[in-house]
């Protein structure tokens, strides 16, 4: 977006642009569609770099742990497992289908702890999770496919 004067004008004709930075990040704070509420970290636990989650479902679960070099909390709401990941951690990472991203952890239903990590920090590392998804989902990861022109 462009001012509406011209350079020099004062505050209302400075040039304003607006980066893609800028739009993804608000496209990341659009509400949740439909009632949802936040995983809650469990006590003592502190989420420096904020906090997303990724969803698979519950049956693929227990072939992506083995995978991890280090497994953050967990939880599940019956149907999914959840694990906490930094956010943003969907920048420009297309996670693989079945996995559903939550931007805030936002889910909907009911969703206990399954597995809390030793220390403070609640993330499994992003990027070995997704590769185990990537994996266990038989999907190569994004940056290894062909580009086509």
């Amino acid at each position: 977006m462009r001012g509406a004067g011209r350079p020099g004008d004062g505050a209302a004709g400075q040039d304003h642009a607006i980066g893609l930075n800028t739009l993804v990040h608000l496209q990341r704070r659009r509400p949740a569609p439909g009632p949802g509420h936040r995983l809650t970290l469990p006590d003592g636990m502190t989420a420096p770099l904020g906090c997303d989650a990724v969803a698979v479902p519950d049956r693929l679960g227990p072939f992506v742990v083995p995978k991890l070099p280090r497994v953050g909390c967990v939880y599940t709401d019956g149907s999914h497992w959840w694990w906490i990941v930094p956010s943003d951690s969907d920048y420009a990472l297309p996670w693989p289908a079945p996995a559903h991203y939550a931007a805030g952890a936002l889910v909907t239903g009911t969703a206990r702890l399954i597995h809390r990590p030793e220390g403070t920090v609640p993330y499994t590392p992003p990027i070995p999770l997704y590769l185990a998804l990537c994996r266990v989902t038989g999907v190569a990861p994004d940056w290894s496919r062909a580009v086509s022109a």
